[in-house]
């Protein structure tokens, strides 16, 4: 059975021959235009549609399950896909207890892997939403300072394999209740990290120019009503009312592949903190997400090393490379590896339905090169 049967249909944007952008769902390796179906979707760009809210999302998923029957099917490769969304904002998150324990022990041998707050609330940063850009957009490496009087283009260029979260309706102060009714759907997400800019300037304000260089997302944006729901993680200390309930957990399945080398398989049901929660924690303090905001859940690590979503734990800090199928060594991305993550998840109607995949490669480049590029 395909895992972009008729149960999933994720929105997309493309353009075919004519340059002409618009909405459609994938069917198998095919799109179906949907610009016949809504006028919403004759938009180039699905905030439109995502704005509408939950009403007019589950009227044109009916409409759309009716129209795939006998519409028309444009094969994958004849068309271009682009950023399904205008990102509005990006926030980016830090929930998963394995990876943040790893990156402590690695970074910070000498202190608790848990920074104290870790427990109480879903940490989490603001990050660049110019810098988002489409699965397949080639990746510059980034410079900046890797230390005191060092700068350059980063050594340990890294990635960071993600569940992202497009808001659709605006709203401040949500209720975890209602995640569901401000959420549109899910994206994969990569945040690139230069770990050595990163390891710089990140005290006291966090992460700044080691992060804001590039963050890829999958073209698919599939609706929270294709997705299968399950318990959240049990959380100890109970949390604080606002993040109460948890919200849905969600069996997403990730897998990272290194130059064609599938070198990590990341499970998002091992998360601590839920999407439902992240939401309510951005805004309760009366910050308002807009249509095209994107949050993504952060780094989403297993238990076991294999597992890892980052490379910084897969090869613990450059220390011990993994052997690629060609037989060459990595600690961290060189110039030309491309890193492709793919997601499957539990389906809402029981099978389990593709989300796609992000993909970028790392391209060099001289200091001007990179102050050129817009």
């Amino acid at each position: 059975m395909s895992r972009f049967g008729p149960r999933n249909l994720p929105y997309g944007v493309f353009s075919g021959d004519d340059g002409v952008r618009r909405v459609g769902v994938r069917l198998d390796d095919t799109v179906v235009d949907l610009s016949d179906v809504d006028e919403l979707c004759r938009r180039p760009t699905l905030n439109p549609l995502m704005a509408a809210g939950p009403a007019r999302w589950a009227r044109l998923r009916r409409a759309a399950r009716e129209h795939v029957v006998d519409a028309p099917r444009i094969p994958l490769r004849a068309v271009r896909l682009h950023l399904p969304f205008e990102v509005a904002d990006y926030t980016d998150f830090y929930s998963s207890e394995q990876h943040a324990r790893r990156v402590g022990q690695i970074l910070r041998p000498d202190r608790a892997a848990l920074p104290p707050s870790w427990r109480h609330l879903p940490i989490g940063y603001h990050g660049r939403s110019a810098t988002v850009v489409v699965s397949g957009t080639p990746i510059p490496r980034p410079y900046g300072q890797r230390g005191a009087g060092d700068f350059g283009p980063t050594r340990r260029l890294d990635i960071e394999a993600e569940v992202g979260f497009v808001v659709g309706v605006p709203g401040d102060r949500i209720p975890t209740a209602a995640f569901a009714d401000h959420v549109f759907g899910v994206v994969l997400v990569n945040d690139w990290s230069a770990r050595d800019i990163q390891a710089f300037e990140y005290q006291p304000l966090g992460p700044f120019l080691g992060k804001s260089f590039a963050t890829s997302v999958s073209p698919w944006v599939v609706p929270l009503a294709a997705l299968a729901t399950r318990p959240a993680a049990l959380q100890e200390p109970e949390p604080v009312d606002y993040l109460r309930p948890a919200g849905p957990g969600f069996d997403i399945r990730l897998a990272v592949e290194w130059n064609g080398t599938q070198v990590a398989s990341p499970p998002y049901a091992q998360m601590y903190w839920t999407a439902a929660q992240q939401l309510a924690h951005l805004t309760v303090n009366g910050a308002r997400v807009r249509t095209g905001d994107l949050y993504a859940s952060g780094t989403v690590s297993g238990s076991r090393r294999d597992q890892a979503g980052s490379f910084l734990e897969l090869t613990w800090n450059g220390t011990e490379p993994v052997t690629l199928a060609d037989g060459s060594r990595r600690g961290f991305l060189l110039d030309g590896d491309t890193v492709t993550i793919h997601g499957v998840a539990a389906g809402a109607d029981g099978a389990d339905i593709g989300l796609g995949s992000v993909s970028g490669t790392v391209v060099g480049q001289s200091l001007f090169e990179a102050a050129d590029t817009p």
